[in-house]
C-alpha cells in the first residue's frame, strides 16, 4: 500500500496525494495574503510551478479570505473541480465568474471520491461558517480541523474512528478583541482552551500537527506581540503531556511526510513553497505591550490618492450615516441609550478628522463638538479605504475603540456594523474586479 503523502503549503493550506491523486487544501499562494497576513515562517512562491498543476480537485472549508482567495484560486487550471462548504450563493458564483467550470457545494457528512481518497465534510461549531474534513485514504484517517471549533455532537461522531492516524488541530487561539480594545486587554499567562485536553483525548491521534495561523502582521506592528498569544512550544509541551502515547510534529510550508499505518517518515518538499530564512521560528507573546498611538500606526501606510481620500471622506460624513440607519440595532445593544459617538480618522501624516454623532438605537446624526464621547474609535484612513474598497477584513485594519463600558459589545460599534454587517464576500469580490480590470488592460 502505498503512503498518503501530506505536504504544507501555507496557513491551512495543504496537498494530499494518494496513489496518483492530488488534492488541494484551502490553498493559498500569496505572501503576504489577506492583504498583511505574512507568512511565519517566511516563504515566497514560485507561480510558473503553480501554474503547471493541475490538481484532481480543490476543497475549501470557508469563506474567509485566507481560506478562498480569488487570486490564488486564478494560477490553477479552470477545469480543476472546486469543492466549496459556503452557505451563500454570492461565492459560487464569484467562483464561476473567474472561469471555473465545475464548482460544487459540499455538505456535512456527505462523503466526496476523488480518484484514490475520500474527503467527508464535517460540521463545525458554527455552522453556518465552518466545516472541517475527514480524509480517508489506504486505510487511514486524517482529521483536518482547519481553524474551526470542535461541535460537541461532532467529537462524539468522530471519536467513534478513534484512533485517528493524524489530526490538524488548529493550535493558535487569537485575541483579537485585546487589540482592537486595549483596554480590555487579558493579559496574564496564555493558555491553550480548556475544552481541548477532553477533546484531543477522545480523538486519540498518533500524529499531532499544530495547523493553521501560519502568519504574522507587517514586521513593525504591536500585533506580532500582542495577538498570537500560543507558542508552538507550549503547544507541544502541553499536547504531548494531555497525550503520552502521541508524537506532536511541526509541519512548515513547503513540508511535506508520508504516513502509513506503520510510520510518518520525510518527503520530498513541496518544490514550489520556497521557504525564506529561519522557518523553526515562534510567537512572542507581550501582555504588558503598550499600543502606539494610532497616528504613528497610520504613518507606516501610504497616502491615498485625492480620489480615495474623497471616497473615505464622503462616507463619514453621508454613507456611514446612511448604512447605519438601514440597519436593525442587536438587542441590549450599549448604543439603545442615547449617547455621542467620535470616530477619528488619522493619514499618513498623523493628522486627525474627527466626526461626533449622536446614536440612539437605529437613529444617527452628525453633531458638534459641545458634547464629550463617551465611545470613541480610530482608524487609519488608509485602512478604513482598505475596508471600504478592497473588502480588508476587521483584524488587520487597526482599528481602535476605547471608552466603551466592560459589558458592552465590542462589535457593536458602529464602524464596526456598518463596514461588516451585511458585508458577505467582499474581498473576494474586490479580487475578482482586480484580476478582471488586469484582463481588459491586457
Amino acid at each position: 500500500m502505498s503512503p498518503l503523502k501530506i505536504s504544507r503549503i501555507l496557513h491551512a493550506g495543504y496537498v494530499f496525494e494518494h496513489e496518483g491523486t492530488q488534492i488541494l487544501f484551502d490553498p493559498i499562494f500569496e505572501n503576504p495574503f489577506s492583504r498583511n497576513c505574512h507568512a511565519f515562517p517566511a516563504v515566497r512562491f514560485d507561480l510558473e510551478q503553480i501554474r503547471k498543476l493541475t490538481p484532481d480537485a480543490v476543497f475549501i472549508s470557508h469563506f474567509h479570505d485566507d481560506h478562498c482567495s480569488m487570486e490564488s484560486l486564478d494560477l490553477l487550471p479552470r477545469a480543476t473541480p472546486i469543492y466549496l462548504y459556503c452557505l451563500f450563493d454570492e461565492l459560487f458564483a464569484m467562483i464561476r465568474e473567474l472561469g471555473f467550470t465545475d464548482v460544487r457545494a459540499l455538505a456535512v457528512d456527505a462523503p466526496v471520491l476523488v480518484g484514490a481518497v475520500e474527503i467527508i465534510p464535517r460540521r463545525a461549531l458554527d455552522a453556518d461558517v465552518d466545516s472541517m474534513f475527514h480524509i480517508r485514504a489506504g486505510g487511514l484517517n486524517v482529521l483536518n480541523v482547519v481553524d474551526s471549533w470542535m461541535d460537541p455532537e461532532t467529537l462524539e461522531q468522530l471519536t467513534a474512528h478513534a484512533p485517528w492516524d493524524m489530526v490538524l488541530w488548529p493550535f493558535q487561539t487569537m485575541r483579537e478583541i485585546d487589540v482592537i480594545a486595549p483596554s480590555r486587554a487579558e493579559g496574564g499567562q496564555p493558555e491553550l482552551p480548556e475544552e481541548w485536553p477532553e477533546q484531543l483525548r477522545a480523538l486519540k491521534p498518533r500524529y499531532v500537527v499544530p495547523s493553521s495561523c501560519q502568519f504574522v502582521q507587517e514586521p513593525w506592528s504591536w500585533y506580532n506581540h500582542a495577538l498570537f498569544p500560543i507558542t508552538y512550544r507550549q503547544f507541544e509541551r502541553e499536547v504531548g503531556a494531555w497525550l503520552p502515547d502521541a508524537r506532536v510534529v511541526r509541519l512548515n510550508p513547503s513540508v511535506a511526510m508520508d504516513l502509513t499505518p506503520q510510520a510518518l517518515t520525510p518527503a520530498a518538499p513541496l518544490p514550489w513553497v520556497l521557504p525564506v530564512g529561519e522557518q523553526d521560528v515562534d510567537y512572542r507573546y507581550d501582555a504588558g505591550i503598550a499600543p502606539p498611538p494610532t497616528s504613528d500606526i497610520a504613518a507606516h501606510f501610504a497616502p491615498l490618492t485625492e480620489e480615495q481620500t474623497a471616497l473615505v471622506l464622503d462616507y463619514c460624513g453621508a454613507g456611514l450615516l446612511d448604512k447605519y440607519r438601514e440597519m436593525e440595532l442587536p438587542p441590549d445593544s450599549y448604543f439603545e441609550t442615547p449617547c455621542v459617538w467620535q470616530l477619528s480618522v488619522y493619514d499618513h501624516a498623523g493628522a486627525v478628522r474627527q466626526y461626533r454623532y449622536r446614536i440612539h438605537g437605529d437613529s444617527i446624526a452628525a453633531v458638534g463638538d459641545e458634547e464629550a464621547p463617551s465611545w470613541r474609535t480610530e482608524i487609519p484612513i488608509a485602512k478604513l479605504y482598505a475596508g471600504l474598497a478592497l473588502g480588508e477584513s476587521l483584524t488587520s485594519m487597526y482599528m481602535r475603540i476605547s471608552g466603551a463600558p466592560a459589558d458592552a459589545d465590542i462589535v457593536d460599534d458602529p464602524l464596526i456594523r456598518c463596514l461588516f454587517n451585511d458585508a458577505f464576500g467582499a474581498y473576494q469580490a474586490a479580487q475578482l474586479r482586480r484580476l478582471k480590470e488586469a484582463r481588459q488592460a491586457a
